[in-house]
């Protein structure tokens, strides 16, 4: 069995941070394509999960829980340090995906009311 060394744990923080974050833009992207199917609680269910992450990260200051675990492991402070993106993706992932998941609430919510 191999020793965990700081550079394999930090990978695996990233690797489970990268995972989350996946699951959560899933979650996202699902909003609005449960509701153009009319599937109203599917669509309620996705957001609710988005909710919750977005109610995890004010408790955090807006910041993953997982940043400083893996802010132990490297001095390195780059936007993308403790998780697989891009450095812009990762600079600009709560305003991406934040008016992506308010834009999908509202589509949501349109459809929901026309139907």
């Amino acid at each position: 069995m191999s020793k965990l060394t700081p550079a394999s744990t930090l990978r695996a923080i990233k690797l489970a941070h990268t995972a989350a974050w996946a699951f959560f833009v899933a979650a996202i992207v699902a909003v609005p394509i449960a509701a153009w199917h009319d599937r109203f609680g599917w669509a309620l269910v996705a957001a609710v999960i988005v909710a919750g992450e977005v109610a995890i990260l004010a408790f955090n200051g807006m910041k993953c829980p997982l940043t400083p675990i893996a802010a132990r492991y490297t001095s390195d402070r780059r936007d993308n340090f403790d998780i697989y993106l891009p450095l812009l993706v990762a600079r600009y992932n709560k305003e991406i995906f934040g008016t992506l998941y308010v834009a999908g609430l509202v589509f949501a919510l349109v459809r929901w009311i026309a139907s």
